[in-house]
């Protein structure tokens, strides 16, 4: 089974392990698929990716914020919107 000691996460269980270049313009992510580990890569053309602070070795960052990261985009640009709640049912 494939668990990262240091980090205490594992592959099988739906966690991504996302790494990147040290010019930060490179990303690959390896995820388990069912079936087998799949590794993604993406390379920008120009730019880099805005990278989150690390904190204890691991970034935790929401499917959100992932797609705006993995689009090249800066991912603290984009604030959450805040939900209402509802005044009533119906």
């Amino acid at each position: 089974m494939l668990v990262s000691e240091t980090l205490r996460h594992d592959a099988f269980g739906g966690d991504l392990f996302v790494f990147r270049s040290k010019r930060a313009d490179r990303i690959k992510i390896l995820a388990w698929d069912g079936t087998g580990l799949v590794l993604y890569s993406k390379r920008l053309e120009t730019g880099r990716f805005t990278w989150p602070a690390i904190q204890d070795g691991v970034i935790t960052l929401s499917a959100s914020q992932l797609s705006v990261l993995l689009d090249g985009l800066d991912w603290r640009k984009i604030a959450p919107r805040a939900v209402e709640r509802p005044l009533r049912a119906g």
